[in-house]
């Protein structure tokens, strides 16, 4: 069987790295709020390029604890639109809702699966105060026209970076071209912790300051508390861990890139829809994404040939029974996109081999109902 994704492998990569960094937390003694977290926030925000980094305790926190920030420093209110791409994961969706925002849905583009920026302006009401762009499957979702969007209408730019840690737009990375961007580091990321875990970065100090107390029950000074807040906070082992694997992200990326690019060169069935990658370096293949009419009889013909792929993701928000005032509305692109996306095995340890196995399997299909 050929992994979607083999995380034992992974950690077998950095074996002795990680086994000396969680022994040092062990023998240290502190679990929480120390050291490790410490100089992983300091080394990721200079990774990332941005001034602060607030360690929490996972992708969704960081997106709700941004707009909640917000909302405590006035600059948003209950009640107020964000505008959030329609074919997102829920999470994204969720962090504005949660906080009695009103997520405004915005169709994506068909070939690059990111918010469709030609489709922002008329979603643009007196109630929107921002704009979440969702870095998805790994690719950079910024441009220059979504940046003068928000300046011509003074809204918030927040980023979604949980899919596209170490992604490029040109010389700058995702996570520091917005206000504030939220990071997921589940297992499964490019850079993935032992558990759950997440972060925010931002230029704004103060904004910074308020993510962490609210991270912290609401406290920046023991026993003394400023808003109602949350506990959302990373632990020191994934804090440690983190800062192994992020000396060797870029590395990680690089392979992952290849992997794709050799499914770019290789693939030629008539019947796939490759993804569509707007530069080499704006994509960094959190997951490789392709396309079918024919999605389910492809998934069980990989299957049948020891190939695990997923779907992300196979019901878009809108149709999602948490959102069920919304069932009745119709993204026909979104809808789309999720009725035929199927993900490819891609990691930082697949093999040529394997590789080369999955892009003869994917040449060889042919559906029943192929005209």
């Amino acid at each position: 069987m050929i992994k979607f994704l083999d995380l034992e492998k992974i950690m077998r990569k950095y074996d002795t790295e990680i086994h000396q960094a969680a022994s040092r937390v062990i023998d240290a003694g502190w679990y929480l709020l120390g050291n490790e977290t410490k100089q992983f926030e300091k080394d990721y925000s200079n990774y990332i390029g941005s001034h602060y980094c607030v360690a929490v305790a996972n992708g969704l926190d960081a997106l709700r604890i941004i707009l909640r920030s917000y909302m405590e420093l006035g600059t948003i209110s209950k009640g107020d639109e964000i505008i959030v791409p329609a074919n997102t994961f829920i999470a994204s969706i969720l962090a504005i809702s949660d906080n009695e925002l009103v997520p405004i849905l915005v169709e994506p583009d068909i070939n690059t699966y990111l918010i469709d920026e030609s489709k922002m302006e008329e979603a643009i009401t007196p109630k929107t105060k921002g704009i979440m762009i969702v870095h998805l499957y790994g690719q950079c979702a910024y441009t220059y026209e979504i940046a003068d969007i928000c300046k011509k209408h003074n809204l918030l730019l927040i980023e979604d970076n949980a899919q596209s840690v170490g992604c490029k737009f040109h010389d700058r990375i995702t996570g520091s071209l917005g206000d504030a961007a939220g990071h997921s580091f589940y297992p499964g990321k490019n850079l993935g912790a032992f558990g759950d875990g997440g972060a925010i970065t931002t230029n704004n100090k103060t904004l910074a300051d308020t993510a962490r107390a609210l991270a912290n029950y609401g406290s920046n000074a023991k026993y003394i508390f400023e808003y109602k807040g949350l506990n959302s906070r990373l632990d020191e082992i994934q804090a440690a861990i983190l800062d192994v694997k992020l000396k060797h992200l870029d590395e990680d990326n690089e392979h992952r890139k290849v992997v794709a690019q050799y499914y770019f060169d290789n693939i030629n069935n008539p019947e796939i829809i490759l993804p569509v990658a707007k530069e080499r370096d704006a994509h960094v293949f959190h997951l490789y994404v392709i396309r079918t009419t024919n999605r389910d009889e492809l998934l069980q013909y990989l299957s049948d040939n020891h190939i695990q792929v997923l779907i992300h993701y196979p019901i878009p928000p809108h149709k999602q029974k948490a959102y069920k005032e919304w069932n009745n509305l119709h993204f026909p692109v979104t809808e789309k996109i999720h009725n035929e996306v199927l993900s490819l095995p891609i990691s930082q340890v697949i093999t040529d081999d394997e590789v080369k196995t999955v892009v003869e399997i994917v040449n060889s299909f042919h559906s029943n109902n192929k005209c």
